[in-house]
């Protein structure tokens, strides 16, 4: 309720960052973002709705205990305890848990994402595997103290220069 407590988090690293942002995902968020007395304040670009596309088994497209923003599309992957924000798509076979994706992300398909943090406009290409091994992503990503790894567009080889 408003005036019982104020709401305040320092998000100054990776781990702080992504711990405020999967706490979001829980049933009771210590920031509840759906309290009419907090108004969120902020001007968003129209999107159409979230799509979550395929019924079947062995492909469905499913978000569960995750925020999922206007303009993503989920085909045929299973995302959990995660932030899509907008414009994101997910490609068939792949999965998503306990992970932020920034805006325009691209997942291919078969990809699995685990603890992560992708920046904005990364394409990451069919069967790459990110928090499965993390050897691996040691070498070629950022990995926190927590185990998160965070994945650039540089990192990934990809120059991008798009605003916003």
């Amino acid at each position: 309720m408003i005036g019982e407590r104020p709401h305040w988090r320092d998000v100054g690293t990776l781990d702080a960052f992504w711990e405020a942002n999967m706490d979001l995902t829980r049933p009771l968020p210590e920031l509840n973002l759906y309290d009419d007395a907090w108004p969120i304040r902020s001007l968003q670009h129209q999107l159409p709705p979230a799509k979550f596309v395929f019924d079947e088994d062995g492909r469905r497209g499913m978000a569960v205990d995750s925020l999922v923003s206007s303009g993503c599309i989920v085909s045929g992957a299973a995302v959990r305890r995660s932030l899509l924000f907008s414009k994101v798509r997910v490609g068939d076979g792949s999965v998503v848990e306990d992970s932020l994706l920034l805006p325009n992300v691209v997942v291919g398909r078969n990809v699995v994402l685990r603890r992560a943090i992708i920046d904005k406009h990364c394409v990451l290409p069919d069967g790459m595997k990110i928090g499965v091994y993390p050897d691996e992503d040691r070498a070629r990503f950022t990995v926190t103290d927590k185990g998160v790894t965070l994945v650039t567009p540089e990192m990934l080889g990809q120059n991008v220069h798009v605003r916003g």
